[in-house]
């Protein structure tokens, strides 16, 4: 039987291993999965020793805080490692601690797979080497990633985005609406602070009083905030300090909560390129401790901080960073959006860019043959 490790440590990944397990299950029903990962691994049937939960932390600083956990997972991933010898270890994003993972697994001869670059392209440019030191095939998911490391003399397949064929709704704004008990007329916004309890714990304060500040002078407006499959009801208390929102919390249905939505503000990360391509006016908010941020700053090597303006490469939709992420900020560029119509339109518009640049679909199962051509020694 042959058996694949797999680790995955926020709820994005949790979401795209998921994928490549149910697709690779397929195409090999006799392969085995056990590693990290959250409730969407578990489900497609991933034997979860460690809970992703547990994992999403960012910034230097947040990492800095939790470091004994972060190492005593670290070190039990890599006892697992070494006691099942799989045939061969998925990485699915998450760096900082699965490159390191990896060290352990070249060192005991298990072959590694990295699915979704670490972002060399925006800073660490110098990590490339040190990856290819250490991974054996990268799979990315946009193809301006691959000649990075075509030069560096690493093995790298395109896979393009999943998100391409997972993303979508069948039901039209009002049905979408109805759905969460508002009137077709009534305005919706999306708040959306993230998956990582240190991005709540930075967001969700600034999030809810931008929205009280809508509701003073649009008080029919509606606002619904999903809630990632990595928290739960206690990472959201702050809320109850909110009983006069029209709030909603939503566990599930994300494709029809934005569809929902008129407007949504949003944690920046994978999430922008879901809002993108369901055609969404968005706002990015980013917010990291202060020491994180310097060091950050110093090292980023892009215009843009937004999937979607990266990939699209303009600023298609708003960044409010560190302290532009202000709760005046938030409320005028909500209000500027909420009653601007054709302004909303145009920025829908602006985001069909992301849908023609993420490729025609098709990721899981390339990332799937892609799996199952490692873990047997088939020929690439």
């Amino acid at each position: 039987m042959t058996t694949i490790m797999i680790s995955a440590g926020e709820a994005s990944g949790d979401q795209h291993g998921a994928l490549l397990v149910r697709e690779a299950l397929k195409l090999n029903p006799e392969l085995t999965f056990f590693g990290m990962g959250g409730a969407e691994m578990r489900t497609a049937g991933v034997e979860t020793l460690v809970d992703a939960a547990d994992m999403a932390v960012v910034g230097f600083v947040e990492v800095l805080l939790r470091y004994r956990q972060l190492a005593a997972v670290l070190e039990k991933m890599r006892q697992l490692l070494q006691q099942r010898r799989p045939d061969l270890l998925i990485l699915v994003d998450y760096p900082d601690f699965n490159l390191r993972l990896a060290a352990t697994a070249k060192a005991a001869g298990i072959k590694v797979l990295h699915y979704i670059s670490p972002q060399v392209w925006a800073w660490r440019r110098g990590r490339v080497k040190m990856i290819g030191d250490r991974v054996d095939h990268m799979a990315v998911l946009f193809p301006f990633e691959v000649p990075i490391y075509q030069t560096a003399g690493i093995p790298v397949t395109f896979i393009g985005h999943s998100l391409v064929d997972e993303v979508g709704s069948p039901l039209s704004e009002a049905a979408a609406k109805s759905r969460f008990g508002v009137n077709d007329a009534t305005a919706v916004v999306g708040l959306f602070p993230g998956s990582r309890r240190s991005e709540i714990k930075a967001l969700l304060p600034l999030l809810l009083e931008s929205a009280r500040q809508i509701a003073k002078s649009a008080p029919h407006t509606a606002f619904l905030l999903p809630l990632a499959s990595t928290l739960n009801d206690s990472d959201i208390a702050l809320i109850k300090a909110y009983p006069d929102l029209r709030l909603k919390v939503i566990r599930g249905e994300l494709y029809p909560l934005m569809r929902a939505s008129d407007v949504v503000v949003t944690a920046s990360g994978t999430v922008t390129l879901e809002l993108a391509l369901m055609e969404v006016p968005l706002i990015v908010i980013y917010r990291v401790a202060a020491l994180s941020y310097f060091f950050m700053s110093r090292l980023i090597q892009v215009d843009h901080i937004a999937l979607c303006n990266i990939v699209a490469e303009q600023r298609i939709a708003p960044e409010l960073i560190q302290q532009e992420a202000s709760v005046a900020n938030i409320t005028r560029h909500l209000q500027q959006l909420l009653n601007d119509p054709q302004g909303r339109q145009t920025m829908r518009n602006a985001l069909k860019t992301v849908r023609q640049r993420l490729g025609s679909g098709g990721a899981a199962k390339r990332i799937a043959a892609l799996t199952v051509a490692m873990a047997d020694n088939q020929p690439l």
